[in-house]
């Protein structure tokens, strides 16, 4: 194989704009060989937008047994991630999906088992870790060169949406149609970080406001609280109804601390704290350090990252940005917060996950159908609107 023939199932606004990427060049040795979906007006937009030589289907069933592609990128709502992927894995298709994993922990690790018992690769679009930010944080932490953890904070409230974009489907803001709200949409890129840099924490307290700031059945407002094994803490906190917002990732360990926020990453190394701490003669003092920006490639490819180094992984068997497999580990965290708040009690990891599979179904019975709503999509000026 010289060329990877990908079909995109899901051609909504992420999907959408996957084509795009592919259409325009930017992923060498890969092109756009299907499409699939299962709404009619997104089909007709494929017709009148794609190549004549790209496949339209009808569903993800009808592409992956066509034998037109090689591999397949998956962008449709997140219940149904772990089960097509499962579908083109057995097929003998590579699989790139979106994020987030899935919706329950206990349906993902049914998807990872498919992974591991297939020799085709699985990936995950998680494409903030290709933001050079992330990645010298990943280094510095997981290297040791900073000493331990002590405390992990992330505010990550700069997701400021509208009613109209809760409004903008039938599936957004429901227990039934989305499974979750800012924890499940907007921040499986920030879970999957923090637990990429920092690990998993071994015991979650989380407070789940739903429909605080919007007229949905879902999380809009989260405050959580985390405990590492080692005895540091985080706290992670989101929303969907703050304006302007904030977004702030700091970690405080032994040897320095580092914050990213507005765009830069700082870094205060010093001696070691813990030693400082019992040897020093003054009251006041405080371990010498020095303030400083850790020099970075500067580098930020994203999506393209993320596709380019999934289509060289299939040909040349380099690494890719996320094994598929590890998005079970941002979920579990999204789903130890909502079982944490559930039930409003401290949540202790490995997650009992028959329980929260039990919870959420509760939700689901409960979800209501919107009625009235049109269907509407994501223009490429930010406004929504039929196309």
């Amino acid at each position: 194989m010289d060329k990877v023939k990908i079909g995109i199932i899901g051609i909504g606004n992420m999907g959408s704009g996957h084509c795009g990427t592919l259409l325009k060049g930017a992923i060498e040795n890969a092109e756009l060989a299907a499409v699939a979906d299962v709404k009619e007006n997104r089909r007709k937009w494929a017709a009148e937008n794609l190549p004549d030589c790209v496949k339209i289907y009808e569903s993800d069933k009808e592409l992956i047994q066509s034998g037109s592609c090689d591999a397949v990128l998956i962008a449709v709502p997140h219940y149904q991630h772990p089960e097509i992927t499962i579908r083109a894995l057995e097929a003998g298709l590579n699989v790139l999906c979106e994020k987030p994993a899935g919706v329950y922990t206990k349906q993902v690790r049914e998807m990872n088992e498919a992974a591991a018992k297939s020799d085709k690769v699985f990936a995950l679009m998680f494409n903030q870790r290709t933001d050079h930010r992330y990645r010298k944080m990943h280094e510095l932490v997981q290297s040791g060169e900073l000493g331990e953890i002590k405390r992990v904070n992330w505010i990550i409230t700069d997701w400021y949406r509208t009613q109209l974009y809760y409004d903008s489907g039938q599936w957004r803001g429901t227990w039934d149609g989305e499974g979750g709200g800012v924890l499940l949409n907007q921040c499986p890129h920030q879970l999957d970080l923090i637990q990429w840099i920092c690990g998993m924490p071994s015991k979650v307290r989380a407070y789940c406001h739903e429909g605080k700031w919007h007229d949905i059945e879902v999380e809009d407002d989260v405050t959580a609280y985390l405990e590492y094994p080692n005895g540091a803490t985080g706290v992670f906190v989101t929303s969907t109804g703050e304006a302007p917002g904030t977004n702030r990732f700091e970690i405080d360990l032994t040897k320095g601390q580092l914050v990213c926020e507005n765009g830069s990453l700082t870094c205060y190394r010093m001696e070691d704290e813990r030693e400082f701490m019992f040897s020093a003669t003054e009251g006041f003092a405080q371990p010498k350090g020095e303030l400083f920006e850790p020099e970075t490639d500067g580098l930020s490819p994203q999506h393209e990252g993320v596709i380019r180094a999934f289509v060289d992984c299939i040909l040349k068997g380099t690494p890719l940005v996320a094994d598929g497999k590890e998005g079970i580990n941002g979920l579990t965290l999204s789903n130890a917060m909502h079982l944490s708040s559930w039930l409003g009690c401290e949540v202790t990891l490995p997650l009992d996950e028959d329980l929260f599979l039990q919870e959420l179904n509760k939700k689901r019975a409960s979800s209501k159908k919107k009625t009235g709503v049109k269907e509407l999509t994501l223009n490429v000026d930010g406004t929504y609107g039929n196309r």
